[in-house]
């Protein structure tokens, strides 16, 4: 009875740090329970092996953003790429599906058993990082030892790129915080500096030549080990068979030189952007020539027209802007100068008109006046 509540009590997680956000950074969390993928798709899934089998179809990298929808470009300081504070992104299906793990509260047992599945690396890949985020700084060696020379590969990027062992992944968790655009839970100084003494001891992780079938006894001379188990679940999904979980040779062939693969990629595109580059300039030759058809030509020599008629409408404009102001100018300078000859320049017949027409007038009203004055006389001697 004891014993067994004793490992019911092991089996048990316990959790470090943060028991809402996981450790997770702020906006990532943010990202994750606001995208629908996770409010609807991931809500319906209630068991641990829906979930793994969830991981199986639609996981392909483990970047906590989809390739291109974040955008850091001139960002420094806080608001750069690797702090993941800034301007967001579509949050990828693997960080959904981590903290989906985190709200199921996994089992010792079935952590394990994604750290052995044999279905999909990034079953796997999924697995350490929850211990990353979740477990103990000390309990990490733990976990992590038993997987150092680990060769199955993995594609950790987001559009592919850059193919990692289990191995150099495990390493990467417990040197380093940095993990692509975001940050792994801080370890203490004292326990980093253990870590860091132990890895030191563990033989370098070599990539050696594809192993073959009759290599077994080689491989057992140069102390190499397998370290995944033969455990596999009892599970109904059909792509789950008996002898699956075997691990072979054939599964840790050496991975292909990643700076090899990024030379041939770089001789690639350069040769596509000069393909490119020649077309065009093959098609601008083409479009030069005298044998072009008479419709294109005829299309051609309109727009030319336009653009002219367009360039040269404004200038036209000022020009006749400038002639009316002109003429207008010049009607006021003939008028007033005109003007200005009358005043000075009248004939002789016109001034003696004027003083004739003047002194007539002063004579009438000179007359006027002696016939008032006649009236006023006579009216007095009469009253007398």
């Amino acid at each position: 009875m004891s014993s067994g509540s004793t490992d019911k009590k092991n089996n048990i997680l316990p959790v470090w740090g943060n028991e809402k956000t996981m450790n997770l950074n702020n906006l990532i969390l943010t990202n994750i329970l606001s995208s629908h993928y996770f409010k609807v798709n991931l809500y319906q899934l209630k068991t641990y092996h829906e979930v793994v089998d969830e991981i199986y179809y639609n996981v392909n990298h483990l970047e906590p953003w989809e390739k291109g929808s974040r955008k850091t470009a001139g960002q420094t300081g806080m608001c750069g790429g690797v702090r993941g504070v800034g301007a967001g992104g579509i949050v990828s299906t693997a960080f959904c599906i981590l903290y989906k793990l985190f709200t199921l509260k996994l089992t010792r047992k079935q952590l394990n058993g994604l750290l052995i599945h044999c279905d999909s690396p990034y079953i796997r890949g999924l697995g350490f990082m929850y211990i990353r985020y979740t477990q103990p700084p000390a309990d990490l060696w733990d976990w992590f030892e038993p997987y150092l020379e680990d060769k199955e590969e993995i594609d950790v990027k987001a559009g592919g790129g850059q193919v990692m062992t289990i191995g150099e992944v495990v390493r990467h968790m417990l040197s380093k915080l940095e993990w692509f655009t975001t940050l792994f839970p801080r370890i203490p100084v004292p326990i980093q500096k253990d870590i860091e003494k132990k890895l030191s001891t563990v033989k370098p992780l070599s990539r050696v030549p594809a192993f073959s079938a009759v290599t077994t006894e080689t491989d057992q001379e140069d102390g190499w080990q397998q370290t995944r188990s033969n455990q596999s679940f009892t599970d109904d999904n059909p792509r789950r068979k008996e002898n699956d979980c075997k691990t072979t040779k054939e599964q840790f062939q050496d991975p292909v030189d990643f700076a090899d693969e990024l030379a041939k990629e770089k001789e690639r595109q350069k040769k596509e952007k000069d393909k490119h580059s020649y077309s065009k300039e093959v098609s601008h030759h083409r479009s030069r020539s005298p044998h072009r058809s008479h419709k294109s030509s005829k299309h051609h020599r309109d727009n030319e027209k336009d653009r002219r008629e367009e360039r040269d409408r404004p200038r036209h404009r000022e020009r006749h802007h400038s002639r009316d102001r002109a003429r207008r100018s010049g009607d006021r300078a003939s008028e007033h100068r005109l003007s200005r000859e009358r005043d000075v320049v009248r004939p002789k017949y016109s001034r003696d008109k004027d003083s004739d027409r003047h002194s007539s007038r002063e004579h009438r009203s000179s007359r006027d006046r002696d016939r008032n004055h006649g009236k006023e006389k006579g009216s007095s001697h009469s009253h007398r």
